[in-house]
């Protein structure tokens, strides 16, 4: 620290160059965060009625074309089931599954993909679609 002759030691410190380096990366945080959320482009259905959202536990998503991904994983449908197996013994129990599904899919094809997840072992399931307000 600096020294002044007559009154002693410098007290005050500088922290505008601190502040400016806070401030850009709080901007630069706040311009990607929304870029950062991965998924896989699907045409849900609408609904306005609050559903769970899929932050946090296993996403399973069906293309329109019955194509399965889980955690934007192309997965085979043959081996789904087991490839939920091994995904559900790397997390904690009580894990939810959101699954996410085009709307135009073949109700039966969505039905026979819950009860896969079913046989794999997920006790938790949650629906995932659009919300709308109005009507």
């Amino acid at each position: 620290m600096k020294q002044n002759q007559d009154k002693g030691l410098i007290q005050d410190l500088n922290i505008t160059n601190l502040v400016d380096v806070a401030l850009t990366i709080l901007v630069v945080f706040i311009i990607t965060a929304p870029m950062m959320t991965p998924g896989i482009d699907v045409d849900l259905p609408s609904t306005d009625a609050s559903l769970p959202h899929d932050e946090e536990g296993i996403t399973v998503t069906i293309k329109g074309n019955e194509t399965l991904f889980v955690e934007n994983e192309k997965i085979d449908s043959e081996k789904f089931e087991s490839f939920m197996k091994e995904i559900l013994k790397t997390k904690p129990p009580g894990t939810t599954v959101y699954l996410r599904a085009d709307k135009s899919i073949d109700y039966g094809f969505v039905v026979e993909v819950i009860g896969k997840m079913r046989k794999a072992g997920v006790n938790e399931l949650g629906l995932v679609a659009e919300i709308y307000k109005g009507r």
